[in-house]
Formats: structure tokens, C-alpha cells, sequence
């Protein structure tokens, strides 16, 4: 199976501007792809970690990606699927982010030898000069056509900055100037990025003359409809000091039955022969087939020994309870008191919930436990002695924190 025949059977494909040609170019190793990361924080998580894939995939297959570090656009922001405006990053903050993201790329990609390219958009949007880019690129944008597009659509609603009106014609910025200095010919993203990439095509095609493609990846959704990657505590990172490769593994092992195999079939590399059995599973093996996913995920992302001893915790977990390897969060003398310590304030300052009111919620609907004792008494408070040995504490049937102190 060529490749663009396996991303289809992955389910992976949902747009594409020309699917001969795309199909010939990346089937045959010919394509000279993109995919744009704009650092807003200081470490990619899971909403990236299908575009990480996907370069990966396209690459083992003879392919030339370009990692596309957002150091220009950071600046102004994406406004895609957003209701609000992206706080504003300062020069530092993103030249930051933009270390840590190259770091971590290079777990997915190659970059020896020319097999693949890192470059930031601050290198050539920084420079520009404003009258000039307007009389270069704005009489091909139509205002018109720019207001119906999707990824404005939510911010309309409550009013959409001229800043953020702006981050259209910077992306497709990036594709011409991909094209004309690295002989880029073909950008990938995340559907909710398609009008951002037809300006691209389009701006290419006016100027030079040329044809470019693009293609977006289908979304990584529930089966409630809503963007996977969150939890409770927030976003699931790929950086083991945010988002340890325990928490990561638990993540996975924690998904619906509904979404399992699905994500089986677009996150790992396991064969499709070998998922398509796995389709027939049902009852206690998609238990199994949750295994698999944690396992094969953490083991791309952290590294087969991680894998293995998050593994090994998670079903030492469901056993015996075992603390090894289980995630920590730190108490500091400033956390207590007169000596101690609520439980209230116990599981926010754990990550196990955001906020005081969710863990009074907690409590108070029986979803709390330490040492696998349950805590209904939303003033039960404890003392230092107590974090001396092995502190376990719960919220709901699968959130675990090894409380330590300093």
C-alpha cells in the first residue's frame, strides 16, 4: 500500500486541492511538504502530536519536511476556532518557545543530512515592510471572501482585531516564501486550517504563476465532537516535566471504548492489517486495546523505557495499588497552615482539579480518596507527619498524585 492509500485507510485525510497530484507527489517521495507550529507555549502537546505523525509517516516514505516554527506569526496569533484574543507574547518569551518546540520535533523528524528542515517565519515576516507588502500581496486577497472564512467565523462574533485579520495573509505569506526558497510544494495542517492554506495556494499561483497543493488532517475528536487533548489540569504535553509520561500513558488508557480504535488507526504506526483485526474486539479487549494505544503513544513520545514503567505502574495501580513511578506533586512549607494542610486545597495544589470550587465538588460527591481511603469531610485536613511514608491521593477512578514534601 502506497502512502496516500494508507492515510486514507487511516482516516487521516480530509481536504485536499488537487488529489491526483498530491497522490503523485507524495506516493513517488517528490513532495517538499509544510507544516506550521506557532510557539504559544513552551511545549507541543497532544493537539500537535498527529502533525508530528504525519511528517514522520510522509518522511519514512521518502518525503522532504520542513518544520515550519511560528516565530513571525507568534507574534500576532491564530484566531482559528478561538472566541477570544491570544495574549500577546513578548520577543523573549517566543524565541523561547521556539527552542523548546525544536527539541522536541527532533524525536519525530530527522533532520541530519538535509532529510528534513527547520526554519522560523521571523526570518523573513520580521523584515517586511508594510507599504511594501501591501502593494506586493494585498490586491490579492478579496476582503469579501476573507470575511466568509472559517477560521474567522467564531470571532466575528465578538469582534475580530485587524491584528488577528492579518494572520491569513502572514501564513500564506509563508507558503510563497516556502516555495521560492526551499521549493515547497505542498502544506499540510489541521482542518480548521484550510482557508489560511487556499490563501497560500492561491497567492502562489497569482504571483508566480506556479500550482501548489495543500491538504488538512482530519481533527483528532471524541465521539462527543470535542477536540482530545484536554483533561482536567489542562492540556496533555509532550514535555515529561508538564505532562509526566505516567500522566501521558493514563491519558490514553483512559479513553472511551468509542475512541480507541480510532486513534489506534491514526496515532500509531502499528499495521493496518494488524488494527483491522482489532476492529472485531469488543467488551474486555478494547481494555486491552487501550493498553496498546498508552503503550505505543508513550513509547514514540517518551521512549520504550518510560512506556514500559508507566505501564508497569498503571497496572500495578489497578492492582495493588504500587506508588512506583506514579506522578508527583511537591508540597513546599508554604503550603500549610498552623501545620496542615485541607483537603480542599490538597487536590488543587496536586493538578488533580483547577480549582477549589471542582475539588469541594470532588469531595463532596465521594470522588476523593487518600491511601485509598475515601474523604467526604470537606474540612479534613493533615498534618506533615502524614506525607512521611507512601501519600496516595485520588479524584474519581483513575487520577492518582504521590503527594511528597520538599
Amino acid at each position: 500500500m502506497k502512502i496516500y492509500e494508507e492515510l486514507q485507510a487511516r482516516g487521516l485525510i480530509a481536504q485536499v486541492t488537487d488529489e491526483e497530484e498530491i497522490r503523485e507527489l507524495i506516493n513517488n517521495g517528490k513532495a517538499t511538504f509544510y507544516i506550521g507550529f506557532d510557539p504559544t507555549a513552551d511545549s507541543l502537546h497532544v493537539g500537535h502530536f498527529m502533525a508530528l505523525c504525519l511528517m514522520k509517516r510522509l518522511q519514512m516514505a521518502g518525503n522532504k519536511p520542513i518544520a515550519l516554527i511560528g516565530g513571525g506569526t507568534g507574534y500576532i496569533g491564530d484566531p482559528s476556532g478561538r472566541t477570544d484574543m491570544r495574549s500577546m507574547m513578548t520577543p523573549e518569551q517566543i524565541q523561547h518557545n521556539c527552542d523548546c518546540f525544536k527539541e522536541q520535533m527532533s524525536k519525530f523528524i530527522d533532520f541530519s543530512e538535509g532529510k528534513a528542515l527547520m526554519v522560523n517565519n521571523a526570518d523573513w515576516l520580521l523584515d517586511l515592510n508594510y507599504i511594501d507588502l501591501l502593494r506586493e500581496v494585498g490586491p490579492h486577497f478579496s476582503v469579501n471572501r476573507m470575511l466568509t472564512a472559517e477560521c474567522y467565523k467564531q470571532r466575528m462574533e465578538r469582534g475580530l482585531s485587524f491584528l488577528e485579520f492579518n494572520y491569513m495573509i502572514m501564513q500564506s505569506y509563508d507558503f510563497y516564501a516556502l516555495f521560492q526558497k526551499y521549493g515547497c510544494n505542498l502544506q499540510f495542517g489541521g482542518d480548521d486550517q484550510w482557508s489560511n492554506m487556499l490563501g497560500g495556494t492561491e497567492l502562489i499561483r497569482r504571483k508566480l504563476g506556479k500550482n501548489a497543493c495543500a491538504m488538512t488532517i482530519t481533527l483528532l475528536l471524541n465521539s462527543e465532537g470535542k477536540k482530545m487533548g484536554k483533561t482536567q489540569s489542562g492540556a496533555v504535553w509532550l514535555d515529561p516535566n508538564k505532562t509526566s509520561p505516567f500522566e501521558f500513558y493514563q491519558y490514553w488508557r483512559n479513553v472511551a471504548d468509542a475512541d480507541v480504535l480510532k486513534c489506534i488507526r491514526m496515532l500509531t504506526f502499528l499495521p493496518l492489517e494488524e488494527i483491522d483485526e482489532m476492529d472485531k474486539w469488543e467488551g474486555s479487549q478494547l481494555n486491552k486495546a487501550k493498553e496498546i494505544l498508552a503503550f505505543e503513544l508513550t513509547k514514540l513520545v517518551h521512549g520504550e523505557e518510560e512506556a514500559a514503567k508507566a505501564q508497569e505502574s498503571a497496572r500495578a495501580l489497578f492492582s495493588a495499588g504500587n506508588a512506583a513511578n506514579m506522578p508527583t506533586a511537591e508540597l513546599s512549607e508554604e503550603d500549610f497552615t498552623d501545620g496542615s494542610i485541607d483537603i480542599i486545597t490538597l487536590l488543587q495544589k496536586s493538578g488533580l482539579v483547577p480549582s477549589k470550587s471542582e475539588g469541594r465538588r470532588a469531595v463532596e460527591q465521594g470522588g476523593a480518596s487518600v491511601n485509598g481511603e475515601k474523604v467526604t469531610d470537606i474540612r479534613a485536613a493533615f498534618g506533615k507527619d502524614a506525607f512521611a511514608e507512601d501519600f496516595i491521593l485520588k479524584r474519581g477512578k483513575k487520577n492518582f498524585r504521590k503527594i511528597v514534601l520538599k
